[in-house]
């Protein structure tokens, strides 16, 4: 009878559980648990490669990117990879925190240390002992927090605000930020010493617009997540939509593509993903624009071409106004806004041969500029 009462609670547990994770998938509109890195066979292998490459070891390392870049993501991944996978993995946004309440946040206090103090807390550092803290927007620390910082990376211990005791703490930490670190370092904005010990492997994820190969893949799991979160059939962009997501600069990166997914979503009411009315890109029916309306033979003349195609001609474009120059300030790469060396991975998926643009290259035999 003991046993069987035991069995029963087991079992009361395990589906309260159950329920708990069917709801927190639900609010997170996901199916299972776990993190997915689309692009890590495409755009995202170079950087999948140096993950790979320091997972397991103990090294700090810097994640760099714009905002919306999947940071978050990354550092997970490497946590999950690590010999701290069974550890904890505590993530930080310093720039949230307000400057007073930093120090109590990061490295805790002792019952009394401040008004207000009526408990013994432990910081971030104690609580991921044994695991791994995340410090977003590490740029956002005073120089001050710095300091401590720098000492606790260097030899592992920390002091408690309000206490002189130190604690042993073993903690891997991986930094990240949207910043300058580099140039904030020359404008005395961030210690050197930090910087150097904080950028010993770093890790720069592209922003979405050198991405755009991914664009769809994304646009396909962010739909199956707003379809399971809103309770909407699940509904895939038109043909037309992806060259229009294509030329859009998403300044807030995948992040932001995530939020306009749900928004298409909720306005297409399950029907359709209304991604002109979720980007603002379509007039008001009160203002049209003055525009000529195509005759019906005009509308035929004028077929919907892939998204590879699009791009394939907008680089073909983009090189023969260049002369078929890959870098420099008047160089493809940076009228089109992308790094060099993605340029040229996508010019050879698409076909794009540059050496047919190089009439400059031709003229002055000392352009080295358009080698692959």
């Amino acid at each position: 009878l003991g046993n069987d009462h035991i069995l029963r609670e087991l079992n009361v547990l395990r589906e309260a559980a159950e329920r708990d994770k069917e709801a927190l998938l639900h609010r997170l509109g996901r199916t299972e648990l776990g993190d997915t890195i689309i692009g890590s066979t495409t755009t995202l292998r170079a950087v999948m490669e140096r993950v790979d490459l320091v997972a397991r070891s103990d090294l700090p390392i810097l994640i760099l990117g714009e905002t919306g870049t999947g940071k978050e993501l990354i550092a997970r991944e490497i946590h999950r990879r690590s010999l701290r996978a069974s550890g904890p993995i505590m993530r930080v946004n310093c720039g949230a925190i307000p400057p007073q309440l930093i120090d109590s946040q990061l490295f805790g206090h002792q019952r009394g240390a401040f008004t207000g103090a009526t408990d013994t807390h432990k910081g971030w550092f104690e609580r991921a002992d044994g695991g791994t803290l995340f410090l977003d927007e590490i740029g956002e620390l005073s120089l001050s927090v710095q300091v401590r910082l720098l000492r606790i990376l260097q030899d592992g211990w920390l002091e408690r605000v309000g206490s002189s005791k130190p604690i042993k703490v073993d903690v891997r930490v991986i930094a990240a930020t949207h910043r300058d670190l580099a140039t904030m370092v020359k404008q005395g904005e961030f210690r050197e010493d930090l910087w150097y010990r904080i950028a010993v492997f770093p890790l720069q994820l592209p922003p979405l617009r050198e991405r755009l190969e991914d664009i769809p893949q994304l646009v396909k799991y962010f739909a199956e997540r707003s379809a399971v979160r809103f309770n909407l059939p699940f509904q895939l962009p038109h043909q037309e939509d992806y060259a229009l997501l294509a030329s859009y600069n998403w300044p807030g990166n995948i992040r932001e593509l995530a939020s306009v997914i749900d928004r298409a979503a909720l306005l297409g009411n399950g029907k359709t993903l209304e991604l002109q009315k979720a980007l603002g890109t379509v007039q008001p029916a009160s203002a049209p624009l003055p525009t000529r309306q195509p005759s019906p033979s005009a509308e035929k003349e004028t077929p919907i071409l892939p998204l590879d195609e699009v791009m394939r001609q907008h680089i073909i474009k983009t090189l023969q106004q260049t002369g078929g120059r890959i870098e420099g300030p008047t160089g493809a790469a940076k009228l089109l806004d992308i790094n060099p060396h993605t340029l040229r991975a996508r010019m050879r998926k698409l076909g794009v041969h540059w050496n047919q643009f190089r009439k400059k290259a031709q003229s002055d035999p000392t352009e080295t500029d358009y080698i692959i």
